[in-house]
């Protein structure tokens, strides 16, 4: 599934579609996105996957833009026959507040139905600077929950779960 889906979120127009290979504007989105996670996680709790591993079989990689510009990403993994994880949610700091990662969320799901998932999860931080993103998940219905796949509860983060 590789269309394109056009949405309206605060009076912005955000266009998401699968990424089929590691551009350089992508790249530089997950570079953001690498440097947020190890900037505010000790390493050994920092399970953003590197670029390079976005484009493997089980995962699909969206990008979103406005006016052209990339200024999101989000990943899906899929973990089984019908549980996948959310990975690699982004949104550029100049973007924040327009509603991307929640139209990236919206397609995502989307997306997932489409392919029998029936369960979506997702680690995440519990520090302050990850509290817009539990906020955006709680707002949206994911609840906190045990670890999943190989993911290890710490200090250092949280899972949650939402069935779709």
């Amino acid at each position: 599934m590789s269309r394109k889906r056009a949405l309206h979120f605060w009076f912005v127009d955000i266009v998401i579609r699968v990424e089929k290979s590691l551009s350089e504007e992508l790249a530089q989105l997950l570079q953001a996105h690498w440097v947020f996670c190890t900037t505010t996680t000790p390493m050994e709790h920092v399970y953003a996957l590197d670029a390079s591993k976005l484009f493997a079989p089980d995962i699909r990689v969206f990008g979103a833009r406005v006016h052209g510009e990339l200024v999101g990403v989000g990943a899906i993994r899929r973990l089984d026959a019908d549980h996948a994880e959310l990975k690699s949610m982004h949104t550029l700091a100049k973007s924040r507040g327009n509603g991307i990662g929640k139209a990236m969320v919206a397609h995502i799901e989307e997306f997932a139905k489409v392919h029998g998932i029936k369960r979506i999860s997702l680690e995440t931080g519990p520090s302050e600077p990850f509290t817009p993103a539990r906020d955006l998940y709680n707002s949206l219905g994911y609840e906190e929950c045990e670890a999943f796949g190989d993911y290890v509860l710490s200090e250092d983060n949280i899972c949650m779960t939402k069935f779709i």
